[in-house]
């Protein structure tokens, strides 16, 4: 297995009306390849919010693999 960084992010409007990317999350997550790094990640992140799909707070998901072997 493989360790991922997996974020969540948003567009939202900053000050003067200028849109700017925030991260809603960041999780590290095992996996075996990046798609089953993203459906884990979407489970726990829905789990933390309490939320029935991860949209509903962010609009965008980025996989990484981490800088560093597990």
């Amino acid at each position: 297995m493989s360790t991922y960084v997996v974020r969540f992010m948003k567009d939202v409007l900053g000050e003067c009306g200028r849109q700017s990317e925030v991260c809603q999350s960041t999780l590290e997550i095992d996996a075996t390849d990046e798609n089953e790094a993203t459906e884990r990640a979407k489970a726990k992140f829905c789990k933390d919010q309490a939320l029935h799909h991860w949209s509903l707070h962010a609009d965008r998901i980025q996989v990484r693999p981490s800088d560093f072997p597990s």
